[in-house]
């Protein structure tokens, strides 16, 4: 049988090179880039000369980015550019996916839809922008699908604080059979001196060592609570919490079936400080499942805490998941309903410097405060008045609910007018009055 020699437009820049040698050689490997390295172009074509040289039948690749809808915009026509001029080729647009004439496939998923992966077998795989995903995309879904074919991951992106992203990076780093590399600009050359110059002068130091110099101690851009966490840590209130028997201790949930339901386990002393000794999370599971996590922790509690969408009574059965949850033990209080977005914001940030944290127990709702952030309007170039709803809003939902039941609000001109504009924009009767939260223990105003 002949051999086809076939050339793609693609020669990899000495830098480029190492990865692909790296990962050639290596099972897993990091690589932490600046931006504009070439790190796509880099992975497709690591992608598709596996999938053209793997001899297991039915080879399968999957290229991962953090959404389905970013993965097509930044890798879909890279794919087929360097698939073109092979002969056999078929790209189905529709799949966003390559069959090779060998058997192999490379396709394009979305880590914003795990469920699209599970029952599937992979070969290979790189996760792009690994930092923007889900903290248990890599452990509970992409790892198991790997794991009979023997396939390898390549975990690619730019810092963007301290997350699975940069947890993946210390593992890479101690771990002897893993490739790790980390290209900044500074040193790569690929960009021109006076064009970083240009890009420093016009970014926040912050933007400029996250984007640029690979700094993972950089704030997220946008972070809604970035100089709390930064004060907390610099405090030295991140850090070994026991549990304390002689206080109860109190839950914060954020209730999901779909998404993440989020607990926060606090106790509250007479002065105030508020101590979170336990964090817990966890997707697609239902209230028996947390009853028996409460019962594990064998904690003496207090109040169960729920937000007040938890009396909405289903259609079908006509209860309450408030009702549902007391059959099973759980006696919850509704939170008070907190009247806009900004209030709840304003109670998190005035409670955060009272709160110490238990660093290891504590660590994933950590995560959730310091990755919870505004989400940015391209078009006109400045954040909104939103944050973005993605893995990290469900620990900082379930903690401004947390905040919110310690807070007072003060009457305040401005902010009753703001509120009542808030009303008038979504249509609330402006007759119908919500409910002010109680001043409880550790309450301040």
């Amino acid at each position: 049988m002949g051999v086809t020699e076939v050339v793609i437009p693609y020669s990899p820049r000495p830098l480029q090179r190492r990865l692909h040698e790296g990962m050639d050689a290596h099972r897993f490997g990091v690589a932490v880039c600046h931006r504009r390295f070439g790190k796509t172009v880099c992975a497709i074509n690591q992608l598709q000369k596996a999938a053209l040289l793997c001899e297991k039948p039915r080879p399968r690749f999957a290229y991962i980015a953090p959404t389905y809808t970013m993965g097509k915009a930044i890798a879909w026509d890279y794919m087929r550019h360097y698939a073109a001029p092979i002969p056999g080729v078929v790209t189905n647009i529709s799949e966003l996916r390559v069959d090779y004439p060998n058997g192999g496939q490379c396709r394009i998923y979305g880590a914003d839809n795990p469920d699209s992966l599970r029952g599937i077998y992979l070969d290979g795989v790189v996760l792009d922008e690994y930092g923007l995903m889900a903290p248990n995309v890599f452990s509970e879904v992409i790892r198991p699908l790997i794991s009979d074919r023997l396939g390898w991951v390549l975990f690619i992106g730019t810092p963007n604080g301290k997350n699975q992203f940069y947890d993946i990076v210390q593992q890479a780093q101690r771990t002897k059979d893993w490739f790790f590399a980390e290209y900044r600009a500074s040193q790569t050359g690929l960009i021109a001196p006076s064009e970083l110059e240009s890009a420093r002068q016009s970014m926040t130091a912050d933007e400029y060592a996250q984007e640029f110099e690979c700094s993972f101690e950089a704030s997220v851009k946008g972070a809604v609570y970035a100089r709390e966490i930064i004060q907390a840590r610099e405090a030295g209130r991140i850090t070994r919490v026991p549990y304390d028997p002689a206080l109860p201790v109190d839950t914060d949930w954020d209730l999901g079936v779909g998404d993440a339901t989020a607990i926060w386990f606090s106790q509250t002393l007479y002065s105030g400080e508020v101590r979170l000794i336990d964090y817990y999370e966890n997707t697609g599971q239902g209230l028996p499942h947390y009853r028996q996590v409460l019962n594990a922790k064998n904690y003496t509690y207090g109040t169960h805490w729920a937000p007040h969408d938890i009396q909405v009574r289903e259609m079908t059965s006509g209860h309450t998941r408030l009702d549902a949850a007391r059959q099973i033990g759980i006696e919850f209080q509704v939170s008070p309903k907190v009247e806009t977005l900004e209030d709840g914001v304003h109670a998190a940030r005035m409670l955060l410097p009272r709160c110490w944290f238990d660093a290891d127990k504590t660590a994933r709702g950590l995560e959730c405060l310091q990755h919870y952030r505004w989400d940015f309007n391209t078009r006109i170039n400045e954040f909104k008045h939103l944050p973005v709803h993605d893995w990290a809003s469900h620990g900082a939902d379930a903690f401004r609910g947390l905040a919110y039941r310690h807070y007072t609000p003060k009457y305040s001109p401005e902010r009753q007018a703001a509120r009542e504009v808030k009303r008038a924009q979504r249509d609330y009767d402006p007759y119908d009055r919500v409910r002010q939260p109680k001043k409880g223990r550790g309450g301040y105003g």
